[in-house]
């Protein structure tokens, strides 16, 4: 078993799985090497290899170390396959075939119809491996030889050659003594071995025999040139160069001939190869590793093409699809935010005690008076019309920018119109014209107190005092003043509580129906880019597997893992701002049963619905009426300066934003034109130079409220000057902002 084999097997696992995510065509030189060095890996045997041009005598070699009469390699003129050299007890031929077919024969001679080149010199098609076994004590410990082709005859015999040369722990490199390497030779040596990791080569020199005495050592010599100059990766001691004529060493071996053997350079050269073998087959995996991070690198730059461009076009339409999320998530908080504070103003102004103290005087008043649906109309609803526009508005808003559920108007009716009963005058009067509405302007004015308050009791005490004489007379008839006031104080109550309470209850289901219009749906990525994520996941998984592979067997990269890519959910999913809200029902709240209760009892009353939504919208609307009636609307600067970034951009940070809640005050500019302009924009928004950005932006918000062109819509000419106000207005508050 070698050393670390299950390591080696995970090692030639990840390698082969890399080259599936390749896609590589089966017939290209990479594929063909890793599928070689993959099963090298885990190969018991110890195979070494004869390599070398053809005609330079690598079979006549072999057949000499071998030294069996039996073997028929010197009887094949050329060699046609990659013959290997197996133990075996007997002499056998086994030839495997591409469609399988397997064959057996005693001896060797089968290899002459199977083994060598045509009349055409070239190699036969059918066959797919020649195996050759022999009772030699060599290959019994577990060495094969491996019989190659020459090269630089045919293409086909270069890349069979190129290929198995990886599956060799030694090759044996035979070179021609009578002439100098040939440029082929020389760049076998660098891109077939060195350039793929194969360093453990022994060169052999052949023929020098058939040269001139002072020709030997000439050639010795540059031959030893030869062999320095290669980096060889053999045990300490050794040698990289030896001289064995073959021809002479394979008629010495058949002979017997020790003598002539040995003078042939034939057992020197044993002796050393079979030492070398004894050093390096224990541990083999030194030398097929150097060969593993030659290919691993080829497969690590391979998935590296294809991983970068993918990451870089995934990166960019992320950062497209999160810069026009982001733009929406940020249009749904601010007008969310719009929303709840005009809803907020809204509730507060209907809560019972406020509307008590605002309006119950004058109410009270215009009911005594009979003005109290003049009242109504001029004071009452016109308050109520500002606040509902003003929450409506953020809701067309944002049915305008997201398209989702188009919203209803916001309609709080009015309770029916207080009645009073009055009760009997007393017997005594006079003949003041309409005593009731004085008095009851009276009892107002003495219940209340305030201004109006104050001035009905003046006129009634001059009144009181010209013609009435007796005291008693005067205390009845300030009796029968507060009886009137206060039946007229305690039907407006009942009417403000009505009103109130019919109006939160509206207020609070129109509230809960937002959450379906300030909302917008991020829809599924196209499937080409879901294609490419899983594409992706899958190579930058086989390139990280490979890498911790590597690592294991101590084979150091210059790559660093890919990370973790987090797992995408290509779902359909909505954003809203708002939070979940808690439906409570009537039974459970006494407070809203209330409510329905009192909406319940004023069904047979009249009702005055008031509508305060915008004008709608044609469905479906181009995108440039949506830009156009969107700044229409906009009550805050900020949605209208980010949506006028919205086609190129994604959101800006730090001072682009505008929206920062910092209370410090903004930092000087350096020159002075730009002191200028902050200057007049403080006067503009009537702020001190030293106005925080928080003043500021009150500021904006309270100017855009008194003068937004809508609030003049029949009034051309005061129209003309809200717009004129609100470009000035707009122009400071950008330039203080972006400080």
């Amino acid at each position: 078993m070698i050393p670390d084999y299950e390591n080696y097997k995970k090692l030639a696992d990840s390698l082969k799985s890399a080259s599936a995510l390749l896609n590589l065509d089966r017939k290209s030189q990479l594929y063909q090497d890793i599928i070689t060095i993959c099963n090298h890996l885990v190969n018991p045997s110890f195979r070494i290899a004869v390599f070398g041009p053809f005609n330079h005598g690598k079979s006549t070699l072999l057949n000499a170390m071998l030294g069996n009469r039996t073997l028929p390699i010197d009887l094949i003129p050329t060699t046609g396959a990659s013959i290997t050299v197996k133990y075996g007890s007997d002499v056998q031929t086994r030839i495997m075939l591409v469609d399988g077919t397997e064959i057996y024969r005693s001896g060797t001679e089968i290899l002459q119809q199977f083994a060598i080149l045509d009349g055409n010199r070239q190699m036969r098609k059918d066959v797919a491996s020649v195996e050759v076994f022999c009772p030699h004590p060599f290959l019994e410990t577990g060495v094969e030889f491996l019989d190659l082709p020459g090269t630089n005859d045919r293409d086909e015999q270069d890349n069979l050659v190129r290929e198995q040369l990886l599956s060799a722990d030694i090759v044996i490199q035979l070179l021609d003594g009578r002439k100098l390497m040939t440029l082929g030779e020389r760049e076998n040596l660098r891109d077939w071995l060195l350039d793929r990791g194969i360093k453990t080569v022994i060169f052999v020199a052949n023929f020098i025999n058939l040269l001139e005495p002072d020709e030997q050592k000439q050639v010795q010599n540059r031959l030893l040139f030869v062999a320095e100059s290669f980096r060889a990766e053999l045990p300490p001691g050794f040698s990289n160069l030896y001289r064995v004529d073959a021809l002479p060493a394979l008629r010495a071996r058949l002979k017997g001939d020790v003598a002539a053997a040995s003078s042939s350079g034939l057992a020197a050269f044993e002796t050393a190869l079979q030492n070398i073998v004894g050093i390096l087959q224990p541990n083999r995996g030194s030398v097929r590793l150097p060969r593993v991070e030659a290919i691993a690198s080829q497969v690590q730059h391979s998935l590296k093409a294809k991983i970068d461009p993918i990451v870089i076009e995934l990166k960019s339409f992320d950062n497209k699809q999160n810069s026009k999320i982001e733009i929406k998530q940020k249009a749904a908080n601010l007008i969310y935010k719009g929303f709840t504070t005009s809803v907020g103003e809204l509730r507060d102004w209907l809560a019972l005690p406020k509307l008590l103290t605002k309006y119950q005087a004058d109410a009270a008043v215009a009911l005594a008076e009979n003005n109290f649906k003049v009242w109504q109309t001029n004071t009452l609803k016109k308050d109520l019309n500002q606040l509902q526009l003003a929450a409506v508005k953020w809701l067309y808003q944002a049915y305008e920018f997201f398209q989702e559920e188009r919203p209803q108007d916001l309609l709080i009716p009015f309770p029916s119109e207080p009645q009073v009963i009055l009760p009997p005058k007393p017997s005594s009067t006079d003949d003041l014209s309409e005593p009731g509405s004085i008095a009851v302007g009276g009892g107002i004015g003495w219940l209340l107190g305030g201004p109006v308050g104050a001035a009905v009791v003046g006129s009634i005490s001059y009144l009181l005092n010209k013609n009435i004489q007796k005291q008693d007379e005067q205390l009845a008839k300030e009796s029968y003043h507060q009886d009137v006031a206060k039946l007229c104080i305690t039907a407006i109550e009942d009417y403000l509580s009505n009103f109130s309470k019919q109006g939160l209850s509206i207020l609070n289901e129109y509230e809960q129906k937002s959450d379906k219009i300030i909302c917008f749906e991020v829809s599924q990525e196209p499937l080409e880019f879901t294609n490419k994520r899983e594409n992706l996941q899958q190579l930058q998984n086989g390139f990280n597997q490979l890498l911790r592979e590597l690592e294991k067997v101590k084979i150091l990269s210059n790559h660093q893992p890919y990370k973790e890519i987090p797992k995408y959910s290509n779902t359909k999913r909505r954003y809203s701002p708002q939070p979940k809200r808690v439906q409570i029902s009537p039974e459970k709240d006494p407070d809203v049963k209330r409510q329905q209760e009192n909406t319940a009892k004023n069904t047979g009353t009249r009702v005055e619905s008031v509508s305060t939504s915008p004008p709608k919208a044609s469905p479906s609307p181009r995108p440039e009426e949506v830009e156009a009636k969107f700044r229409d609307w906009e009550l805050n600067e900020e949605i209208a300066q980010m949506k006028a970034e919205m086609p190129s951009h994604g959101f800006k940070t730090g001072k682009q934003q505008n929206t920062t809640q910092s209370n410090e005050a903004p930092t000087q500019p350096k020159t002075q034109t730009e002191k200028d302009k902050i200057t007049r924009a403080y006067s503009i928004l009537g702020l001190p130079a030293n106005a925080s950005l928080a003043e500021v932006k009150q500021a904006y918000r309270t100017l855009v409220k008194k003068w937004h062109p809508d609030l003049f819509v029949n009034q051309p000419q005061l129209q003309k000057q809200a717009q004129e106000k609100m470009h000035l207005v707009n122009e400071a508050y950008t330039i203080l902002s972006d400080k």
